[in-house]
């Protein structure tokens, strides 16, 4: 049923919002979850849904993202009719680079047309969520559908980040504009709009023809949303809309774009809870990516006292990863990334730290997320006091979150209040 679907995943955008985290790495590679890389949520959600054929289609700062794809996702077997692969730009229609989500595509048309798929389910790797995308291959062949859109409802507040579908009692599509100021209700549900989740489902044909259409037009931003589905209505294609069905089974959806910051540090947060919003240990459902040699985590000293004041290595509320080291620090709600040490009588509270990094004794961490490989000097306060963190250069979110960027120097850490020695 899905040996004719090729799915092809965008992870080639520039991700400015999550500065400094991809100021190295593109938006997809970010890591997330303590093991994780974002990119990995769409590619499992392929795995388990049965789509064998996938093409990563890469552009900036790709050699994180790229080492990552070779390291971790090489399982496959190309003898058997099954590849994840990544496609770099190649510049085959001109010197340009990719000028929009419909431009990727256009410009990998002689890659795709090899393969010869009826159908292409085309991704973002830049989200967080559970689907199977045979539950919607289906529905796209049941509604003989040219393109099929994954919808979900977003709050009216929101209408300005997403595509704004309206459709009739059929699912079909009868409007759709690209993130609008305001936008009209559903008519179920007051408070909410449909907004395109970038998950499309095409007939290929169709697709050739829309994008050989669209890239002779001079004026055109080459971009699905804003150019193919609009023209696609207007020429009498059948569009359907296909609901988000959620694979994470919670009484809520779960899907997050992280494209922010703080909308990162949300969804980090969402796993730490006694019941954690997204189900990371749901063995019907795996998450895969690529797992390190690394020895188990471990906590060691246990004397007793408050936090700060107690040598006792301790992890509450927290997702602790392989080749940890909590050595007589406290952890309370964080998420720690693979060979993160937490030294004696340091205390982190609601932080990410990503992989490599050293927590000096009697540091005090609070609302951080701080990247690879920084070591952070012995005294330093991290989180308490907003003017003095961005005296310091670190980037601080809309909502208080402070960002340490990889490679930072001990100077820069120095504390406004380091307790005494």
């Amino acid at each position: 049923m899905l040996n004719n679907v090729l799915t092809v995943i965008l992870a080639g955008g520039r991700g400015t919002r999550l500065e400094p985290l991809t100021r190295d790495r593109a938006k997809p590679a970010v890591p997330f979850g303590g093991m994780y890389r974002i990119i990995d949520f769409t590619l499992s959600n392929c795995i388990n849904s049965g789509l064998r054929k996938v093409l990563v289609l890469t552009q900036f700062k790709s050699r994180s993202l790229d080492r990552h794809m070779r390291l971790g996702w090489n399982f496959l077997s190309p003898e058997m009719g099954e590849w994840i692969e990544v496609l770099p730009p190649q510049q085959r229609i001109d010197e340009n680079w990719y000028k929009g989500t419909a431009d990727a595509l256009y410009q990998n048309i002689y890659s795709i047309e090899k393969d010869d798929p009826e159908e292409m389910l085309i991704l973002g790797g830049d989200h967080i969520y559970k689907m199977d995308y045979a539950d919607l291959l289906k529905f796209h062949r049941k509604s003989k559908a040219d393109l099929t859109i994954g919808c979900i409802p977003i709050p009216l507040s929101e209408s300005r980040q997403f595509g704004i579908m309206e459709v009739d009692h059929h699912s079909q599509v009868i409007g759709f504009k690209e993130k609008p100021k305001t936008c009209a209700p559903m008519p179920s549900d007051p408070h909410h709009a449909l907004g395109s989740m970038g998950i499309y489902v095409f007939n290929t044909r169709v697709l050739f023809e829309q994008l050989c259409e669209d890239a002779a037009k001079s004026e055109s931003g080459h971009d699905f949303g804003k150019d193919i589905i609009p023209s696609m209505l207007a020429t009498g294609h059948r569009v359907f809309a296909h609901r988000f069905q959620d694979q994470n089974r919670k009484a809520m959806p779960y899907w997050r774009d992280v494209g922010t910051l703080d909308a990162y540090f949300q969804a980090s947060m969402d796993l730490v809870g006694t019941e954690p919003e997204l189900n990371l240990y749901d063995e019907s459902w795996p998450i895969r990516t690529l797992q390190p040699q690394s020895p188990p985590p471990k906590f060691v000293h246990a004397s007793d006292g408050p936090p700060g004041q107690a040598r006792r290595g301790e992890a509450l509320d927290s997702i602790v990863s392989p080749g940890c080291i909590v050595s007589g620090g406290h952890v309370i709600r964080s998420v720690l990334s693979p060979k993160v040490r937490v030294n004696s009588y340091a205390v982190v509270e609601d932080s990410i730290l990503l992989e490599g990094v050293d927590i000096g004794r009697y540091c005090r961490i609070r609302r951080a997320i701080i990247d690879k490989d920084v070591k952070v000097p012995p005294y330093t306060v991290l989180g308490y006091d907003a003017e003095f963190d961005r005296k310091r250069g670190f980037t601080m979110s809309d909502s208080g979150i402070v960002v340490v960027p990889k490679a930072e120097t001990p100077e820069t850490f120095l504390a406004p209040n380091p307790l005494p020695r």
